[in-house]
């Protein structure tokens, strides 16, 4: 009685054509059936009424949350949730023009991961990698800059989405790739002599016995630019291939050319071919708007280990980042952009995705913004993909979920959502390189710190 009491009811509601102002933007997007509630707020609301199918929720200020049991039964009852929000500002309430949720029964991955971030220049400080569950809000730590000695970590990868197989580096002295196996953790230095640099970036071969990387000497530069932050370039990189089982590097002398720059391979989900970027050296820095990467392919045996000998040129318009391959085969997601091999600094970036059997291009307008979209990966389902996305302010990348159907279209996408919606605001770490899992992973940062202890198990060349 005293929470209805204390909570404002609309009386000489005003009626207005325009779209209620609602934060994040989830008016008309698709969702998973089995996605978190999607709270949002009101911003200088006094008072808010949602209507949203059959539920009504009332509250003194501008926070929509919803209970976890109601919301839960409602996108399960109902494909179109139709939602309307009546809010009181300067004393005056105004219902807006309706939105609708469009649930869709092809579910999400359970889980996400993502590396927590400072947006700095060229330095780091209290890093974490965390998995979160897209149905709840609970979240967990999976390295804690507290017991790695602050020191950089980053790309946390499963292999096909699975939780059981999954790898991540933390760089500097004693650290090393931290493969975790169904729970058991190894440490390895994915380096041998001939090599310009250890692994950067990689990606599993579907049977989990090989993994493609990219060994990258990559330099920061920060402009002298107001309007630019930073530049990151490779002076060198070669893409090789890493036997798991024999600690054995394969290369090629395709992906080894000293005058081309090779960089972010990664498998098709059949493992029949790799998929890279690669562009011709440039003097660097003077003409690093020179610096383009093409979209290329190689094949690769999984049953022998060996790569194919002709590589095969599919894309050229524009600078090429992260090829990735939909599990189903049917679709390659990738950023473009200008120039250059970093897009999170790069605000023309943009997500383009290719039918691979016909090779025509959707440019992906109705995802995209005019902020850096990128480091994007697939759901097991191929139904969705997680980007980051900068588009609130230019400087915070945040997970964004976006759906494609069966015919290939995609859908507005929505913003990771958060027990409290007004959470952005007070977050001051970017969400980099968010992958989706299938279930939880089986480690958490105590057991990363008891990994660093063991020797590096060392790989020589084939």
């Amino acid at each position: 009685m005293l929470l209805v009491a204390c909570t404002p009811t609309p009386y000489d509601v005003k009626r207005s054509e325009e779209d209620v102002v609602i934060y994040p933007d989830y008016k008309n997007v698709t969702i998973p059936v089995n996605i978190a509630p999607m709270n949002f707020v009101v911003r200088e609301a006094e008072a808010v009424e949602v209507k949203a199918g059959n539920l009504i929720i009332r509250n003194r200020g501008g926070v929509v949350r919803f209970g976890m049991q109601e919301w839960r039964r409602l996108i399960k009852e109902n494909d179109t949730i139709e939602v309307e929000v009546t809010a009181l500002k300067n004393g005056q309430w105004t219902v807006y023009r309706k939105f609708n949720w469009y649930v869709v029964g092809d579910s999400i991955d359970q889980f996400l991961t993502y590396r927590l971030i400072e947006p700095d220049y060229s330095v780091w400080s209290r890093l974490q990698i965390k998995q979160r569950c897209v149905e709840s809000f609970e979240e967990y730590v999976l390295a804690d800059y507290n017991l790695q000695e602050n020191r950089c970590m980053n790309c946390h990868t499963p292999c096909s989405q699975s939780s059981q197989l999954s790898m991540m580096y933390v760089r500097g002295d004693g650290g090393g790739a931290i493969l975790n196996q169904n729970g058991r953790l190894r440490k390895l230095n994915i380096k041998t002599p001939d090599m310009v640099a250890t692994s950067t970036y990689f990606t599993f071969a579907p049977s989990g016995r090989y993994v493609v990387f990219s060994a990258n000497v990559v330099v920061p530069a920060v402009h002298g630019m107001a309007q630019k932050r930073l530049e990151v370039y490779d002076t060198e990189s070669d893409i090789y291939v890493a036997d798991l089982e024999k600690n054995k590097i394969i290369g090629s002398k395709l992906l080894n050319d000293s005058s081309q720059l090779e960089t972010f391979p990664t498998f098709s989900p059949d493992g029949k071919y790799i998929y890279y970027c690669t562009s011709p050296k440039v003097k660097l820095p003077e003409n690093y708007k020179n610096l383009k990467y093409v979209l290329a392919r190689i094949s690769f045996d999984e049953t022998t280990g060996t790569f194919g000998t002709q590589v095969d040129t599919l894309f050229t318009e524009r600078s090429v980042c992260h090829p990735r391959v939909s599990p189903d085969g049917e679709r390659l997601l990738f950023t473009v952009q200008d120039y250059g091999t970093f897009p999170i600094w790069h605000k023309e970036a943009d997500l383009w995705m290719m039918n691979i059997k016909t090779g025509t291009i959707d440019m992906l307008q109705v995802v995209n913004s005019d902020m850096s979209d990128t480091y994007h990966s697939w759901s097991s389902n191929s139904r969705w993909f997680v980007f980051a996305s900068k588009r609130d302010d230019g400087l915070y990348g945040k997970p964004y979920f976006c759906y494609v159907d069966k015919k290939g279209k995609a859908h507005k996408p929505f913003c990771l959502p958060q027990n409290d919606p007004t959470f952005y605001d007070d977050c001051l770490k970017s969400f980099n390189a968010p992958e989706m899992v299938k279930g939880k992973i089986p480690f958490d940062a105590v057991d990363v710190a008891n990994a660093l202890k063991l020797p590096a198990e060392l790989f020589k060349s084939e």
